[in-house]
């Protein structure tokens, strides 16, 4: 283990910011490591108004400045598939800071919509819509081995959540990306890319055994006149939407836990070439 703790920066565009930082604090200190965590928000986003109250009391406005301080940076996913990367907000300040991670080595994980806006800035892949909101909890199976799902079964369980996937004729045309798991419907788990320290997860792995109810409902309750289908693969009774299932806790923990043994490695590497 590190003497020294991991320090984490994540770039938080989840709708539940609250809840978010929870889980991601959760996970990551399960896995026993020693670290600290700075949550950040895209200041971009809040032009011409004022930011949350709850949004300043519990992190950052993002800066590019003192990123080198930084172990490993996530940029979580984002409720907003559905939008051109052009069309969002915030997008050239997360374009920003992901070239400065990249340009430092800093090890990446990019998460949902965090993973398609990676993709699509660095490689030009672009995002599809899909029928149907792909969200349950699925079984997913390992195509390229990759230390990040070192100890896990095949096929193993993840929660998806999201309006579209990645092109995958055009993944295939990059060399360095290596597509390591997929779900047994056919879509995107996790694709790295080990040369630029670069991990993208498509399945929501921080969320807790409740998290995907409680997205079911906010999304219902946002938008009452649409037809949402129940998150499948999920509930011990479905017809009734009880006894939620946390069949991806064992893939959340060891996904974390080599996460940050990778980060150790790379640590170890860095003091090497100094």
């Amino acid at each position: 283990m590190a003497q020294e703790p991991f320090h984490i920066g994540i770039l938080n565009l989840m709708h539940d910011k609250q809840a978010t930082q929870d889980r991601f604090e959760a996970v990551l200190k399960a896995t026993n490591y020693p670290v600290k965590v700075d949550f950040f928000y895209p200041t971009s986003h809040y032009q011409g108004r004022s930011v949350p109250e709850l949004v300043r009391s519990i992190s950052q406005p993002l800066t590019l400045t003192n990123l080198a301080r930084f172990d490993g940076f996530i940029i979580t996913g984002a409720p907003i598939e559905k939008l051109a990367f052009s069309a969002v907000q915030y997008w050239q300040e997360v374009q920003a800071l992901m070239d400065e991670l990249d340009r430092l080595a800093i090890p990446q994980l990019y998460v949902c919509w965090g993973a398609m806006a990676a993709l699509n800035h660095f490689y030009g892949i672009e995002k599809r819509p899909l029928p149907v909101k792909y969200f349950g909890v699925f079984a997913n199976q390992i195509i390229n081995p990759t230390p990040l799902l070192t100890g896990l079964p095949s096929p193993f369980w993840a929660p998806h959540a999201r309006y579209a996937e990645m092109d995958w004729h055009q993944l295939q045309t990059v060399s360095t990306i290596k597509i390591n798991a997929s779900s047994a419907d056919g879509l995107l788990l996790l694709l790295t890319n080990q040369q630029r320290r670069q991990a993208f997860l498509f399945a929501h792995l921080e969320y807790e055994r409740e998290a995907l109810l409680v997205e079911y409902q906010r999304e219902v309750a946002a938008h009452p006149e649409n037809h949402y289908r129940q998150p499948l693969n999920y509930f011990r009774h479905p017809a009734l939407m009880r006894g939620p299932q946390f069949k991806w806790q064992i893939t959340q923990h060891v996904f974390f836990l080599n996460w940050l043994h990778q980060l150790d490695a790379y640590r170890h590497q860095t003091e090497v070439e100094e």
